[in-house]
């Protein structure tokens, strides 16, 4: 490996990255290359550590009393708490022929005292490590920019009128089409009236609506090809200082490409994708809005988004989409008389991948509840066509156990808590995640107080409801090592079950008990925080734990190959050495937060 190699090798792995290029130089000239072969060990109990070790090829497995706890490859780096702290539990032997870097004891610890942001990454606690982390992983946001083409946005229909056309008919004709321009034909020439023109040569030059709409055209268009990047379209606008593009295929003139959509494509689509659910008249406009949301996904979380923004902008979208298609089923006399509302993840606004139905409605008491059963089945059905898949317990409003009045509801909910058998705990815990779409909020909200005031002092049935928190198993050994499945999944755990459910659910508990009407974890946590169930250090520390739970969960989502349905399996090899060390920096704040749930429901005295 040529020096440049090593030195750009050394440049591309955090946290030498941090350092400048004289320090890397430096530091090149104080690292030797070695070789060991298979099995060797490099630091054990009784192996004193003497360097840090960066691998350039091979595999190095961590046990702990034979137990596997961690597994190096190439571009990691291990093991620097040996060296800090002068002694290990751990014993690191080479798995597969390693040749790796060696940083010597001295030269390491030298770089922890002189370099602030090199000695932080190492000593840094598990909040400052997550933040960093996301920090690292923001990516350049103009290479989307540069590959993207121009047939890959929004284009606006064009609007054409006959350049002898009257400006009052023919701005009559681009407001029933909803254009923001007019394409002006005259014989072979094609001109543009833009807001400009209107406002230039007919209010402010006092002509006539009745004028000939050619005698205000701007001839001259300013064309893009459909197929051409949308970089050369924002060099376009620059160049010219216009608003707006006219898209051509061939001669063609296919569209107008507005300068605000262009921006907005490259920002995160999401205005875009508002705009057409807004816009839709059927069921296949929305389908076209909604085939954009993972592109969105993609987009926002290779920016380095959180993804808990990420969530609560998708379940926003989603909620439109929701609401659309009820307009479009429901009779406009009936809309205010019920209430579509959604639970689950999409309840509390953490919708990211698109997992099963969960909805239901609630009708006003005294009205038919039979009339709106067509309604329903229509709306179930659209929302199976966008892509909303059948929820597997029938959780849907085509299940007339999901259409009730808010009577009927509140008797239910007594039902649910007099027997709380495990289909009434998967009801209650769904229905507190409940969120108003679409119709009148207030039949919702009868509902919700009705069911916080039957858990009023009621702390046994809340510690029944909060055990199930206990039912799985953090995937973290006594040595910090990840406890992997069987079978099929003998290299993978589950997160949701291992981590995910424990806090929602934990959470969502603890809300009720104390009447939060929040939905959203995070929006819980803070809320639990304010009303002093946590301290702040610790609300923090479940907050980042979850966001990287769902974080880690999304990417191994995004890097499936669609139709996969294994989204809650995630294999460690497949992370990162920082990732898999905040990855159990999450699991270890769970197992606290279970601690907590235990002491704080006595859940160790409930059978």
């Amino acid at each position: 490996m040529s020096l440049f190699d090593q030195k750009a090798l050394l440049m591309s792995i955090h946290p030498f990255d941090l350092l400048g290029e004289r320090m890397i130089e430096q530091l090149m000239t104080q690292m030797d290359i070695a070789y060991y072969p298979k099995e060797t060990v490099l630091i054990a109990p009784r192996v004193r550590a003497e360097s840090l070790y960066i691998i350039i090829k091979g595999i190095v497995n961590e046990t702990i009393e034979g137990e596997l706890q961690n597994v190096y490859g190439e571009r990691d780096s291990f093991d620097a708490n040996s060296l800090i702290y002068g002694n290990t539990q751990s014993t690191f032997s080479v798995a597969e022929d390693l040749i790796c870097y060696e940083l010597p004891k001295e030269s390491f610890l030298n770089l922890l005292q002189d370099v602030e942001p090199f000695q932080n990454y190492f000593m840094q606690d598990f909040i400052t490590k997550h933040q960093n982390l996301k920090e690292r992983q923001h990516q350049n946001e103009l290479t989307p920019f540069m590959v993207s083409r121009v047939d890959e946005i929004y284009l606006h229909i064009p609007c054409f009128v006959e350049a002898h056309t009257p400006i009052r008919e023919a701005l009559v004709k681009m407001t029933d089409q909803s254009a923001n321009v007019i394409l002006v034909r005259d014989g072979e020439s094609v001109g543009i009236v833009t807001d400009t023109n209107l406002r230039e040569k007919v209010l402010l030059a006092d002509k006539s609506s009745r004028d000939p709409i050619g005698d205000i055209a701007t001839y001259g268009l300013i064309c893009i090809e459909q197929s051409d990047f949308l970089f050369n379209a924002l060099l376009l606008f620059t160049k010219h200082g216009v608003k707006r593009l006219v898209v051509t295929d061939g001669e063609k003139i296919v569209g107008i490409l507005e300068q605000l959509d262009l921006l907005s494509h490259f920002a995160n689509h999401t205005h875009l994708i508002a705009a057409s659910i807004d816009r839709a008249v059927s069921i296949d406009e929305l389908q076209n809005a909604q085939r954009s949301l993972t592109h969105l996904v993609r987009s926002l979380t290779n920016k380095g988004v959180r993804v808990r923004y990420v969530s609560k902008l998708v379940s926003e979208l989603n909620a439109k989409v929701y609401r659309k298609v009820f307009e479009m089923v429901v009779p406009e006399s009936f809309q205010d008389k019920c209430a579509l509302i959604v639970m689950g993840s999409e309840g509390r606004g953490e919708q990211i991948l698109r997992t099963d139905q969960d909805n239901a409605l609630i009708i006003r008491d005294g009205e038919n509840m039979e009339t709106y059963e067509p309604y329903m089945m229509q709306l179930n059905e659209y929302l199976l066509q966008l892509g909303f898949p059948k929820c597997n317990g029938n959780v849907m409003v085509s299940n007339p156990y999901w259409r009730r009045s808010v009577s009927g509801y509140q008797k239910l909910i007594e039902g649910w808590i007099g027997t709380l058998n495990e289909e009434s705990l998967m009801g209650l815990s769904i229905f507190l995640d409940a969120q108003c779409v679409a119709g009148d909020e207030k039949l919702l909200e009868a509902c919700r107080d009705s069911l916080f005031g039957q858990f009023e002092g009621r702390s046994d049935m809340l510690a029944h409801l909060a055990k199930a928190a206990l039912a799985f198993e953090t995937p973290l050994s006594m040595f910090s090592g990840f406890v992997l499945g069987r079978a099929e999944h003998e290299s993978e755990f589950d997160i949701k079950k291992g981590g995910i459910f424990a806090m929602v659910h934990g959470i969502r508990i603890l809300s009720l008990e104390h009447k939060i009407t929040q939905t959203n974890t995070t929006e819980r946590i803070k809320e639990l925080n304010n009303i002093g169930l946590f301290d702040k250090r610790f609300a923090s520390e479940l907050i980042e734990a979850y966001d990287t739970l769902l974080s880690i969960r999304l990417r191994f989502f995004l890097s499936q190959k669609p139709g996969n349905d294994e989204k809650n399996y995630i294999n460690p090899k497949m992370l990162t050495k920082p990732e898999r060390d905040l990855l159990k920096d999450a699991f270890k704040v769970v197992n606290t937060f279970k601690k907590f749930l235990t002491y704080h429901f006595h859940l160790g005295m409930v059978v």
